[in-house]
């Protein structure tokens, strides 16, 4: 057992318009991630399954040309490999949750998230 303080967990500025706090457990990731009005997560793929739990904004999610929007106090589910981009429509705060682990993010390999 371990607790956590978002305020003690160090920020990483991804690129401009994105930031991301990240922790990683045995067999689960979690993130709190801010997105600017405007920014974009290019497509992408992972093995892990996604869970996005919106607290506050409006996110759209692109699944192979269909397109799915969430809001603050929403959540979106994305199976393992379905690749997928995202757009922050509003300034968005969101918790990521993987399972298993992004051992890619571990072994620093995220640069698609660094554009």
């Amino acid at each position: 057992m371990r607790q956590y303080d978002w305020s003690d967990i160090a920020e990483e500025q991804m690129n401009p318009a994105f930031t991301r706090k990240v922790i990683h457990a045995e067999r689960i990731t979690v993130a709190r991630v801010t997105l600017s009005k405007g920014s974009v997560v290019p497509r992408h793929s992972h093995p892990n399954e996604q869970i996005t739990v919106l607290e506050k904004g409006r996110l759209k999610f692109v699944f192979d040309g269909r397109e799915e929007t969430i809001e603050g106090g929403q959540v979106m589910q994305i199976t393992p490999d379905a690749p997928h981009s995202v757009e922050a429509l509003e300034d968005s705060v969101a918790y990521d949750l993987f399972s298993p682990i992004r051992e890619d993010w571990i072994r620093g390999e995220d640069s698609y998230l660094r554009r």
